[in-house]
C-alpha cells in the first residue's frame, strides 16, 4: 500500500480508539452510540449531497444504493453487539478480540472472493493473529471456570462479553468487505452519507422497540460526549472509505487494527481493568502479538 494509505488507516485507528473509550465509558453504550451516529449524520449528510450535486448529480447505481444500504443495517448491528459486549466485559478485552476477529475474516473473504493473494508474511500475519487472539480470550480457561460450578460458573458466565465481542468481529468483517465494493460504485461521501442514515435509522427504531426507551432520557451532558464521539467515528469512517477505495481489503482491514494495543494499554492501565501488573502485561502483550499480526497481513497483501 501507498505511506498515505497507511497514514490514513492510522488517523482512523487512534479515532475510532477515542471512540471507543467514550463508548466503554458511557452510562449506556447503545444509547449513546445512537446519538453519535445522528451526530454524524449532521456532519456527512450535507457533504455526501454536496458532493453528488457538484458532481453533476450523477446517477446513482442501484447497485451501489443497496449495499450502502446493507452496509448501514450491518453496521447498526455491530453497535448492538459492541454494547452488549461492553456491559458485560473490558475495554482491554472486548476491542482486541473483536478488531482481532475482523482482519482474520477479512483475510478470508478478500483471499477467497476477492482473488487477494497472502504472501510468506501474510500467513506469519495469521498465525501471529491466532496466537495473540487465543492468549488474550483463553477459551481454555472459561470451559475450566464452567466445570468447577458455583463461583466458577458464575465466573465463566462473565465470559459473555467474549461471545459478543467475536460476534461484533464477524460485523466488522463484513461491513468492510461490502464497503470495499460499495466505495468504487459511488462516490465516497455519498455513500458514507447513505450508510449513516441507514444505520441511525436501525438504531433509533432498535432503541424505541427492543431497548426499552427514547433517547432524551439520556440526559445532556452524556448526550454532548455521544455527540463529540460521533463526530470521532465519522472521521474514523471516512479515512477507512478513501483507503478501501484505493487499497486491498486484505491491506486496510489488519492495518486497521494497530490501536489494539493502545486500547489494551489504556484499559488495563489507566482505566484499572487489569487485577496485578502481570495481567495488564498478558493483556496488553496478546494486543501486541494481534497488531504485529495485523501488520504483517498488511505487509504480506
Amino acid at each position: 500500500m501507498e505511506p498515505w494509505v497507511i497514514a490514513l488507516v492510522a488517523v482512523s485507528a487512534v479515532l475510532h480508539l477515542a471512540w471507543n473509550v467514550r463508548l466503554k465509558t458511557a452510562g449506556d453504550p447503545l444509547r449513546a452510540a445512537t446519538i453519535g451516529m445522528l451526530a454524524g449524520c449532521v456532519g456527512i449528510v450535507p457533504v455526501g449531497l454536496a458532493v453528488w450535486w457538484l458532481g453533476g448529480r450523477p446517477s446513482l447505481p442501484a447497485e451501489g444504493i443497496a449495499l450502502g444500504l446493507a452496509s448501514g443495517v450491518v453496521e447498526a448491528a455491530y453497535f448492538i453487539l459492541l454494547a452488549a459486549a461492553y456491559r458485560r466485559g473490558d475495554l482491554s478485552v472486548v476491542y482486541p478480540v473483536a478488531r482481532g476477529t475482523a482482519p482474520l475474516l477479512a483475510v478470508v473473504i478478500g483471499v477467497g472472493l476477492f482473488g487477494e493473494r497472502l504472501g510468506v508474511a501474510g500467513s506469519l500475519g495469521v498465525i501471529a493473529l491466532l496466537v495473540g487472539f487465543l492468549w488474550l480470550q483463553r477459551p481454555w480457561r472459561a470451559i475450566a471456570l464452567a466445570r468447577r460450578g458455583g463461583a466458577g460458573a458464575r465466573a465463566a458466565a462473565g465470559e459473555s462479553a467474549i461471545l459478543f465481542a467475536l460476534a461484533t468481529g464477524v460485523m466488522i468483517a463484513t461491513y468492510t468487505a461490502i464497503d470495499r465494493i460499495g466505495t468504487r460504485q459511488i462516490d465516497v461521501f455519498t455513500y458514507a452519507a447513505i450508510l449513516w442514515v441507514t444505520c441511525s435509522v436501525v438504531l433509533v427504531v432498535w432503541v424505541a422497540t427492543i431497548a426499552g426507551g427514547d433517547l432524551l432520557r439520556y440526559g445532556p451532558e452524556a448526550s454532548g460526549r455521544a455527540a463529540v464521539g460521533g463526530m470521532l467515528t465519522l472521521g474514523a469512517y471516512l479515512c477507512i472509505l478513501v483507503a478501501l477505495s484505493v487499497a486491498p481489503l486484505s491491506g486496510v482491514a489488519p492495518l486497521r487494527e494497530s490501536a489494539t494495543v493502545f486500547a489494551a494499554a489504556w484499559g488495563s492501565v489507566r482505566m484499572g481493568e487489569a487485577s496485578d501488573p502481570r495481567e495488564a502485561v498478558r493483556r496488553i502483550g496478546a494486543s501486541v502479538l494481534i497488531v504485529g499480526g495485523a501488520l504483517l497481513l498488511a505487509v504480506g497483501s
